[in-house]
């Protein structure tokens, strides 16, 4: 697995509902949940474009971020191709890669697809990849995004808010 960044960041769920999902996880006593409701998303798609309205929300356990995300259309997308398949659930896991551009080339050299990409308009670029079909791949969906001072600071945020967390105010909606 060398073509990975290092450790296991976030874990990312697919769902339907978000506002159940939400209290889903507070009821687990993780939170509290940052939301962003609404979010344009333009992406690639299996190499062909793709737009999209997303809604998400981040928290942490720990260290581990995790990411419930919402698609708001029936626009063909990763995520859509997911919810036919498995339903709502576990989708990805995601590294964050410091040389965003090096992680790709080890990614391309280990033959992996890239499935979903985007992010030059919003400051942090991604990946989606398919790793092998193995049973010791414990993901069917690997992201890699673009660890940026920006993103290194949300996250810091995030996973301040949870480890200083005393169970108000479980649910922070963000602008979109």
């Amino acid at each position: 697995m060398s073509a990975l960044p290092g450790a296991i960041r976030q874990i990312g769920y697919v769902v339907t509902d978000l506002d159940q999902a939400l209290a889903s996880w507070v009821e687990l006593g993780v939170g509290p949940w940052l939301v962003i409701r609404g979010l344009p998303m333009r992406a690639l798609y299996r190499g062909q474009p793709c737009d999209t309205k997303l809604s998400l929300a981040m928290s942490n356990s720990g260290e581990l971020q995790i990411e419930l995300i919402q698609q708001e259309d029936d626009t063909p997308s990763i995520y859509t191709e997911f919810l036919a398949s498995n339903g709502p659930g576990y989708h990805q896991l995601a590294y964050w890669a410091e040389d965003f551009d090096a992680t790709m080339k080890a990614i391309e050299d280990a033959g992996w697809p890239v499935v979903w990409s985007g992010g030059d308009g919003y400051g942090v670029r991604f990946v989606y990849v398919e790793p092998p079909n193995s049973p010791a791949v414990p993901s069917t969906i690997v992201e890699i995004s673009e660890l940026t001072d920006a993103q290194a600071a949300s996250a810091k945020f995030i996973r301040d808010a949870a480890a200083n967390w005393d169970g108000s105010d479980p649910i922070r909606e963000m602008g979109g």
